[in-house]
């Protein structure tokens, strides 16, 4: 367990990638999403009005503005500790292990946060003027009991895929990332491929918790990958 402890200490050591970056990229999407929104209200688009209100609970920015900056965090928190941790005495079994405790209290950060600014936003009738930055749909449109599991389970999903991939360099090169890239897109192709005929059914069938049994299936696959991995692996 001291080891586990060690190496989310060792992680955490990062501070400002951790805990302050993400930050900075939300206060960058909020800044651009207002700027958005003036664009549009110059153009003679009404603050409240039905149409403001939808187009801007569907804009997606925040969620592709962190998942790219998380998926990079995920790589480089096993790219670049997992040698050091090695030197401190970690074994690779506890690195997987801290390191998915490290990822899960960074999930758990980003969703408070988001949370909080969420909760700002309606209670300020959206910043006073009826500008939408985190009721948006994709973070439950201002329904904390969404938000909260769909941040998690997203931040989490995010930072253990990049961590397979790093993994995967750290075992093979950069033949590895290529060889987990080139399998996902097969899975995803045959899958498309079984189910394309009854998408309709399917989407009509479709039910949220759908994706959260999907986020954990893809958080236990990497992080065992991760382990799988690293067991092997050389360090250079």
């Amino acid at each position: 367990m001291s080891a586990v402890i060690s190496t989310v200490k060792l992680h955490m050591n990062r501070r400002e990638t951790t805990f302050l970056v993400p930050l900075y990229i939300t206060g960058m999407v909020a800044v651009f999403s207002v700027l958005i929104s003036l664009v549009f209200w110059r153009s003679g688009s009404q603050p409240g009005s039905a149409e403001w209100i939808q187009g801007s609970q569907s804009n997606p920015g925040i969620v592709y503005a962190l998942l790219s900056f998380l998926v990079y965090l995920g790589v480089s928190s096993v790219a670049t500790t997992f040698p050091f941790a090695l030197t401190l005495g970690a074994t690779r079994r506890s690195f997987t292990v801290g390191t998915l405790l490290w990822a899960a209290i960074t999930s758990a950060y980003v969703a408070a946060i988001l949370a909080v600014l969420s909760v700002v936003e309606r209670a300020t009738d959206h910043w006073f003027v009826g500008f939408y930055v985190f009721d948006v749909y994709v973070l439950g449109a201002g329904d904390i009991g969404r938000l909260l599991p769909i941040v998690f389970l997203g931040v989490l999903t995010a930072l253990t895929v990049g961590g397979v991939f790093a993994s995967a360099w750290v075992r093979f090169g950069a033949r590895g990332p290529q060889l987990i890239a080139a399998g996902v897109v097969i899975v995803i192709a045959a899958a498309l491929i079984v189910v394309v005929p009854a998408a309709a059914e399917i989407a009509e069938a479709f039910q949220l918790w759908w994706l959260a049994v999907a986020a954990l299936a893809a958080i236990a696959l990497s992080s065992t990958g991760t382990w799988l991995l690293l067991r092997p692996a050389v360090v250079r």
